[in-house]
């Protein structure tokens, strides 16, 4: 069975796994009322995802006898300026999460928790992974800029994405 304060982190980041996936659909539905589908199912999908991870850490919980907590979610922002602010905050969010997790690992580490450490490998590789991908796209809407034919070009490859996640930078386009 795990620490009292080591519950307590993971029930933490069990709770900012299903606020990114708060965040990822508010920005889907912006995408969608822009008339952009394919970047509103690419956030669809990290949505799916990052609720996947809350239950992963939900799992963890169970399985070590931990009692999870699922704690109340803030209100994620609505409006954006543009695809491109989208995709900003959506790479500092994932640098957020990195240190989030960051964070838990270190306690776990501390705390002698091997099991938790384990576990939190996945991701520890997951937010590389997160940053990497997030980076490359917001530094591509970046060079889009107001470009409308680029634009609508990242939208249809966005859109293209299977379901789940992008494991790469060259699955994210």
């Amino acid at each position: 069975m795990m620490s009292n304060t080591m519950q307590d982190a993971m029930n933490q980041q069990m709770k900012q796994e299903f606020y990114s996936s708060y965040l990822y659909l508010s920005m889907s539905a912006f995408c969608d009322r822009a008339n952009l589908p394919g970047l509103a199912q690419w956030m669809r999908g990290q949505a799916q995802e990052e609720t996947g991870h809350a239950m992963k850490i939900f799992d963890h919980l169970l399985d070590r006898g931990g009692k999870v907590e699922l704690y109340e979610l803030g209100r994620p922002p609505a409006d954006f300026s543009s695809p491109r602010e989208v995709f900003d905050q959506a790479h500092k969010h994932e640098q957020q999460v990195t240190a989030s997790i960051n964070k838990v690992y270190g306690l776990a580490v501390d705390e002698r928790d091997f099991a938790s450490t384990v576990f939190l490998d996945w991701f520890v590789q997951e937010q590389v992974e997160e940053e990497k991908t997030s980076g490359l796209l917001a530094e591509q809407f970046r060079m889009v800029g107001e470009d409308r034919p680029g634009l609508l070009m990242l939208d249809r490859e966005l859109g293209q994405r299977k379901s789940g996640v992008a494991h790469t930078a060259a699955d994210a386009t």
